[in-house]
Formats: structure tokens, C-alpha cells, sequence
């Protein structure tokens, strides 16, 4: 007696486990001898290969659409430290970026003009503003720019 899934496998080119044999073909399996005659059941569909079962990517999606809206971000899910979650230079380079735009907008508005601008450059790069709020607070207490 051949076994015949093994050979349907053979042909197939995957593993036992995922060949299914039709119950209609079950009488007829006494008859196979031969890869042909496997051939010949794999054409009329007796003998098929079962899809391969994928990892589902739902969960993750689910997940990640809720990390977007800022959920699962407590203390309690984080894992690293707080410098392996950003990288101190990398958090550094952010916020000069938007100092250094929004201190570049008020000079094409003509909100301040050069000199003060070389000052307030210095002065960010020296690190003494913390944010674009704490810079415009600044402006703002010390009368170089007026409260919109």
C-alpha cells in the first residue's frame, strides 16, 4: 500500500499536513501507485493543497491606531528608558529646529529686526529657551514684540 499523502506532497511541493484528500476520492486511493496517478487526482481536484495560514496583522493594527490617538502610552507601557525612547540629540535638534523657525517668521514679519534677531539666535543656541512657548514668553515679558 503506497502512501499516497506522502506522495501527493511530493507533487504538491508542501508538507503532509497540508495535503487534503476529497471525500469522493477516497474509494480511488486504493488504485494510486504512481506520482501520475496522483497527478491525475490533483487535476480533478480530489486531492488539493491547503492554503498556508498566515500570522493575522489585525491586532496590530488595532493596537497601533490607538498608540496614534496616544492610548497605551502611560508609564506602566513603556519599556525603555527615557532616553532609549529619544535620543537626547535627536530631541535637542527638534527643538532648536522650531526655535529657529518661528524666530526666523518673525523676522520676515518684521517683528524684530536684525540685531535682536543675532541676540535671540545666540541665545538659543545657548539653550537658555526650552520651548517655542517659553521664547515667545520671553518676547512677549521683555516688550520686544507686542501680545497679539
Amino acid at each position: 500500500m503506497v502512501d499516497v499523502k506522502k506522495l501527493a506532497a511530493e507533487v504538491l511541493g508542501v508538507g503532509e499536513s497540508r495535503v487534503k484528500i476529497s471525500p469522493e476520492a477516497i474509494d480511488r486511493l486504493g488504485e494510486v501507485t504512481t506520482k501520475a496517478d496522483v497527478r491525475a487526482l490533483i487535476k480533478e481536484g480530489l486531492i488539493y493543497a491547503e492554503y498556508e495560514k498566515g500570522v493575522s496583522r489585525g491586532r496590530w493594527r488595532e493596537y497601533h491606531e490607538k498608540r496614534k490617538k496616544g492610548r497605551r502610552r502611560g508609564v506602566g507601557s513603556r519599556k525603555g528608558s527615557k532616553y532609549a525612547r529619544l535620543d537626547p540629540k535627536e530631541a535637542w535638534v527638534r527643538k532648536i529646529r522650531a526655535l529657529r523657525r518661528y524666530l526666523n517668521s518673525l523676522k520676515r514679519r518684521g517683528l524684530i529686526d536684525s540685531k535682536t534677531w543675532r541676540e535671540l539666535y545666540l541665545q538659543i543656541k545657548g539653550g537658555r529657551f526650552n520651548s517655542v512657548s517659553a521664547l515667545r514668553a520671553y518676547l512677549i515679558s521683555n516688550n520686544i514684540i507686542k501680545q497679539r
